[in-house]
């Protein structure tokens, strides 16, 4: 009944909520009102709306910061985010649109980032689930219930590629690759954007960060960024371009630098490759204080150039730096910075004032009711508890000592066995760590014996006895260990990624204990964990899953659902072998273990602990051969490569579920360009199919490769594709696949 009532939820909030994904245009008839707005408008009004400021929300509540009220008054600031609740909203927009002289509305931001109120898995816990229809449902509850809040702008989806786990924001993307981080992203902006923007129950979504901010110096978080531009528009833009082209109406410039130029007054990202060459009609927003920050980047001398710089780029907003409110009035009369250019920056975020129908009610996101209805409702908590064990990760499960037995005895262990704050993870929004369920609430019931054994940070063992007595009077040890929510996202980058404190200790004794060790990882980010892999009899990870918690990762322990989660990145033995992602390229001398002059550590092996796409089932998967279509050379028909096929190229592979009970798989296809202009990565992923099979059951799946598959940036930086040979892999994560080779024309 529960996964009748999920199927339901979901096909009404998707199908019914949402349309085909295209790029955000202007309505019809926008365009006179604006201007005629604009042609009311006084400077210092104008340079109000391009002005956007926090409230101070506390623990006691909502406030606003002093002065900001006289600013919404006088027309100085006609945006505001952390402004939440519909009491809140309500009194906040009465001042704007009754007590000013043009009564603007007030545009009303917030970081709705996994959740407002029902928290959902962090963003990189639900690229784990590789379920597009489930991302897409928790981005259209987060709206739901934001809306409902009095919200109408969310600074979601986070797009940026991320290929160093140091790098404590991974926990907001989509992991390592850029095809299946496109596909996010363009789920993420269904969600949260709905049936069309203005619908009271949808949001504006913001891409984020643009650009190429996960690509951090050192994994340290708002460092600068090098690389060339064929490794830029090939791997870190495609996820913008494809949340724009899903619709996305407003987008956030990075902290970073790129090509020696400040993000936030980077003409040639802003204008010439966002506005000019991808058509983007809606406005950009700065991160919160990047223009002023460009003063210690090094470009300009002072906070009125950082001003003149931003807005000649090509922003439209400045998020509480107050650049534009100080300075652009005198920078218009030295002739810094032209009227026209300000006119249109006021004109792109009129224009979406208006189409939220902003103008002609202004407190339409204002129902105390439907405030009351939404929030937090069994609907939505049954959604977050499908999405939520859709994310976890089996690594390891050594002689099916998972799923539990419910009549055993289990030893519950660890810091996180009774934590609720932790588990609603970073960018929680409005999520109160009391509503969510701990792992010993989801296994109420059964009969456990508890001992939390140690902290998350420090040196103290003296909780070990009580845990290793415990694991010796039980069956089997679930051991919950992991990261403190804090441990990462914004500016909690990590030079060391194994658990912190004595945790990994704690583990290595219970399983000295020889019975059989559950861990249960919580964590932001991949894990170095290799002794915990080696000694642990099971592993699952399970990410910061919100608000269902407790009971999705029970659900997962129990057998009650079968994992299927496969890893968006790459879990690395050590930080030494950090960037680590699969979709690397050969060198000239490529790894070879019989040999010293080939690229490798002489500590520690190049693979991977887990790699990109892994996660294992509680049953078995074989895979056949994939064979491709439409035709084979004379006497290839068993090496299966195809003669100067026209695309699109048709590869279909049979999938046999091999073990006992039923379960999904995620099957996944790469690509190799075996001989290109330029070197071409080792794999590519370019798709996957997600696939319910019963045991014994096969089915033959087909994958259509459209030509856009084997397009690339050539040696002369023109994208395409070249004629010659490809291997195209089939398997169940990046290094488990089946190939056939085929050879393609131009």
């Amino acid at each position: 009944m529960k996964k009748l009532k999920y199927l339901f939820l979901i096909a009404q909030a998707i199908f019914a909520g949402t349309v085909s994904a295209q790029l955000y245009k202007p309505s019809p008839g926008i365009e006179t009102k604006v201007n005629a707005l604009l042609a009311k408008m006084t400077l210092d009004e104008k340079i109000g709306q391009l002005t956007l400021y926090t409230t101070d929300w506390g623990s006691t509540g909502p406030t606003i910061r002093e002065g900001y009220k006289n600013d919404i008054r006088s027309g100085a600031c006609g945006n505001l985010f952390n402004s939440h609740t519909v009491g809140f909203v309500r009194d906040l927009q009465k001042v704007a649109v009754e007590e000013t002289r043009l009564k603007i509305p007030l545009l009303f931001g917030y970081d709705v980032i996994h959740g407002y109120k029902t928290i959902f898995p962090i963003p990189l816990g639900e690229a784990a689930s590789w379920d597009l229809e489930a991302i897409e449902l928790s981005a259209r509850v987060a709206a739901l219930e934001a809306s409902a809040a009095g919200l109408n702008w969310t600074f979601a989806p986070m797009v940026d590629i991320g290929r160093d786990p140091r790098w404590g924001r991974v926990m907001e993307g989509a992991g390592e690759d850029t095809w299946l981080g496109c596909r996010i992203a363009e789920a993420r902006v269904r969600g949260i954007q709905g049936k069309k923007i203005g619908s009271t129950d949808a949001m504006l979504a913001c891409v984020k960060h643009y650009a190429a901010y996960g690509a951090a110096t050192a994994g340290r978080d708002y460092n600068t960024v090098d690389m060339s531009e064929r490794f830029f528009r090939e791997y870190y833009l495609p996820p913008y371009k494809a949340a724009i082209e899903a619709g996305a109406a407003t987008v956030m410039t990075s902290f970073n630098d790129y090509d020696g130029v400040p993000v936030s007054g980077n003409k040639y990202l802003l204008t010439n490759i966002l506005r000019n060459e991808w058509g983007f009609k809606g406005f950009v927003v700065t991160d919160y204080t990047t223009i002023n920050e460009m003063v210690l980047h090094g470009v300009v001398a002072n906070e009125k150039e950082a001003g003149e710089l931003a807005l000649n780029a090509g922003v439209d907003m400045d998020m509480q730096g107050a650049v534009f409110q100080r300075f652009t009035k005198q920078s218009v009369k030295e002739g810094k910075v032209m009227r026209q250019q300000i006119d249109e920056a006021v004109r792109r975020i009129l224009r979406l004032k208006f189409e939220l129908g902003l103008f002609d009610d202004p407190y339409k996101f204002c129902d105390e009711n439907r405030e009351k209805a939404t929030l937090l409702s069994p609907a939505n908590r049954q959604a977050a508890r499908e999405v939520s064990r859709k994310s976890i990760v089996l690594l390891k499960n050594d002689k099916n000592v998972l799923p539990l037995q419910r009549n055993q005895r289990i030893a519950l262990i660890g810091p996180l066995v009774d934590n609720q704050s932790e588990l609603i993870g970073n960018w929680n929004g409005a999520g109160n760590a009391n509503d969510c369920v701990s792992l010993a609430a989801g296994l109420k019931g059964l009969n456990i014996i508890q001992a939390k054994g140690c902290e998350f940070e420090g040196s103290d063992k003296s909780g070990f006895e009580a845990a290793i007595a415990a694991a010796r009077s039980a069956d089997v040890v679930v051991v919950a260990v992991g990261e403190k929510a804090m441990m990462s996202g914004e500016a909690a980058s990590r030079t060391d990624i194994t658990l912190p404190g004595v945790q990994e200790e704690l583990i290595l004794e219970l399983c000295k204990t020889g019975k059989p060790v559950v861990v249960v990882l919580m964590n932001g980010r991949p894990l170095a964990i290799p002794n915990i892999a080696a000694n642990a009899t099971a592993i699952l990870e399970t990410w910061w899953l919100g608000t269902e918690a407790g009971n999705a990762i029970a659900d997962v322990l129990l057998g009650d659902y079968n994992p299927a989660g496969k890893l968006p990145m790459t879990f690395p033995r050590s930080v030494g072998q950090v960037p680590i992602y699969y979709n690397e390229k050969s060198t000239g001398r490529p790894f070879d273990p019989n040999s010293k002059w080939t690229s490798k550590y002489i500590d520690e092996a190049n693979a991977p602990l887990y790699p990109f796409g892994f996660g294992l089932s509680y049953t078995t998967f074989s895979y056949g051969t994939p064979v491709a279509k439409p035709s084979y050379l004379p006497g290839d028909e068993k090496s299966g490569t195809l003669a100067n096929p026209k695309y699109p190229v048709k590869v279909s592979v049979d999938v046999t579920n091999t073990g006992k009970v039923a379960g999904e798989e995620v099957v996944q296809l790469y690509v190799r360009d075996l001989v290109g202009s330029v070197t071409r990565p080792v794999k590519e992923l370019k798709g996957f199919q997600k696939v319910m099979l019963q045991p014994g059951e096969t089915k033959n799946l087909t994958f259509t490769l459209n030509e856009e598959a084997f397009r690339f940036y050539r040696r002369n930086m023109t994208f395409g594709t070249e004629p010659g040979e490809y291997d195209i892999m089939i398997g169940g994560n990046s290094q488990d696949v089946k190939t056939v080779r085929v050879r393609l024309e131009k």
